[in-house]
């Protein structure tokens, strides 16, 4: 039985080691939450690590545990997460793989694009004053401190460390969205309506984040959307479907 481990630190991640597990891999899945164990935990039979590791850390966690190949489906953003995956994996000559979700094509005439959160924090500050972020809690403290004069309403996740930490960036509850998705179209227009949003930050994170509808409630009211791009990465080997993943790991 062939040992893989999976670094699944999202939905569609979470249900792709789920899948290989069913078909009859030795899967290890790696997450860095207490939340992400709790969904893991669904799937019966599947090992997990919950420790984050670095480079050099997982090099040394794979041989330990004598993993034969290491499919990365991180999020599409978490380009150190991929870096540090493929250096391993070449250190210890293992096979890696690349699953990730598809871009969401964007059609909408009032789309901004930008190359990273710098970018988008400036562009955001010249296009309103209220600014929704749907990008999560990592990138907040660029938004602050990049638009102190701006009104930031952050969607985030409901847990104490993300709450604590829009405290500790000067976020009142007033500025605070605190709830866990999937938002459905209907759900993006009344929380935009709700807050008077101006303009809309966001990362093209494909349909399992939800872009398409809140490109679509936007679209309908007529609000511009700043969409944060994907990181360049060249990655060895890569596909967006699950049974990419398979084929491969049953050829290596």
């Amino acid at each position: 039985m062939k040992k893989i481990f999976v670094i699944a630190g999202t939905e569609d991640g979470r249900e792709l080691a789920g899948f290989l597990l069913s078909k009859g891999f030795d899967v290890t899945a790696s997450v860095v939450s207490s939340y992400g164990r709790q969904l893991l935990e669904y799937y019966h039979g599947l090992k997990i690590n919950d420790r984050k590791l670095d480079a050099e850390e997982l090099a040394a966690y794979l041989i330990e545990h004598g993993i034969e190949a290491v499919v990365d489906a991180s999020h599409p953003y978490a380009e150190n997460v991929s870096a540090n995956a493929m250096k391993a994996c070449r250190e210890n000559e293992l096979p890696c793989i690349r699953y990730e979700r598809l871009e969401h094509e964007l059609t909408y005439d009032k789309i901004y694009h930008a190359n990273n959160y710098e970018a988008a924090a400036d562009l955001s500050g010249k296009l309103g004053h209220n600014i929704f972020l749907t990008t999560g809690s990592r990138s907040l403290k660029i938004f602050v401190e990049r638009l102190p004069n701006a009104n930031l309403i952050a969607r985030v996740l409901p847990t104490s460390t993300v709450l604590s930490e829009c405290e500790r960036l000067g976020l009142t509850p007033k500025n605070i969205v605190a709830m866990l998705g999937p938002f459905t179209k209907e759900m993006n227009m009344a929380m935009f309506r709700q807050f008077r949003a101006d303009v809309i930050v966001t990362k093209n994170s494909g349909t399992v984040g939800g872009i398409d509808e809140k490109i679509e409630a936007a679209a309908q009211l007529g609000l511009p959307v700043v969409v944060i791009d994907r990181p360049k990465i060249f990655y060895d080997n890569l596909t967006h479907t699950f049974d990419g993943v398979l084929q491969f790991l049953i050829g290596n």
